[in-house]
């Protein structure tokens, strides 16, 4: 049987039987602890009819896009300095992982002393959080590199730019593919705190909104458009990952 066929079978099966749980649970407990599911389904349903709830929703996914793409340069540039440079490394490399350590509720209050405008807040805490997980994975794909491979390449005295097209760039790309999967999951979790402090759109906010209204029905609600936008990008990125990375042997066995 396809692995991927019983995958989502499973999937199916699991996310069924929590959606029973959670109706059987709705006829015992008060409707603000417990929502019926067909109350948060169409709470769900009302956000992507509505063109206001949609401009919110587009704003926390621009955020997390603009975040991402912001660590995924520096975090680039900085993986490259530290692979190239032994001496680099040991200067770049403990600060970052301070940087790692730092709670991202600290760099929501950092932002908010250091910045006045809420979006150039959003993006500093977005780009602080998500930048060390870059850097290191990045870092990691190109200290892997075959070092028999490189020599061997260089023995056909490419230029620079050859040798980072046909050698360095395939090694580290599934590196890369797989930081953009772990951090989308990390900004969809910060841009909320992010955006409780400030912001007058996003998810965040309506997540704060619904909690001043004591709606577990719309919080919910907010929360699955959320998880899904990150369910759809990350298969976008598996898809782009299967797509690039064809020409390597599956590996893949069936459960």
């Amino acid at each position: 049987m396809n692995p991927w066929y019983r995958l989502r079978k499973e999937t199916v099966i699991a996310l069924g039987a929590l959606v029973l749980v959670w109706q059987f649970a709705s006829y015992f407990f008060p409707v603000y602890l417990f929502p019926p599911v067909p109350a948060i389904a169409e709470k769900f349903l009302d956000i992507f009819l509505n063109q206001e709830s949609l401009a919110n929703a587009g704003a926390t996914a621009g955020r997390i896009f603009a975040g991402l793409s912001a660590a995924f340069l520096l975090g680039a540039v900085l993986a490259f300095v530290m692979g190239r440079s032994a001496r680099s490394y040991r200067y770049v490399y403990p600060l970052l992982n301070f940087i790692q350590g730092v709670p991202a509720l600290s760099w929501v209050v950092i932002a908010i002393i250091w910045f006045k405008g809420t979006e150039t807040r959003i993006l500093f805490i977005m780009t602080a959080t998500t930048l060390p997980a870059f850097s290191f994975q990045i870092l990691d794909a190109y200290r892997a590199m075959s070092k028999d491979l490189f020599e061997m390449t260089l023995s056909f005295r490419p230029s620079k730019r050859d040798l980072f097209r046909t050698l360095i760039l395939p090694t580290i790309v599934p590196g890369m593919l797989t930081a953009w999967k772990v951090n989308l999951g990390n900004a969809s979790r910060v841009v909320v705190v992010a955006e409780l402090v400030g912001a007058t759109g996003g998810i965040g906010y309506q997540l704060l909104m619904q909690q001043q209204l004591f709606d577990m029905a719309g919080a919910l609600a907010w929360t699955l458009v959320l998880v899904a936008f990150v369910l759809v990008v990350q298969q976008i990125i598996t898809r782009i990952e299967a797509w690039v990375l064809a020409y390597r042997p599956s590996t893949e066995r069936s459960a």
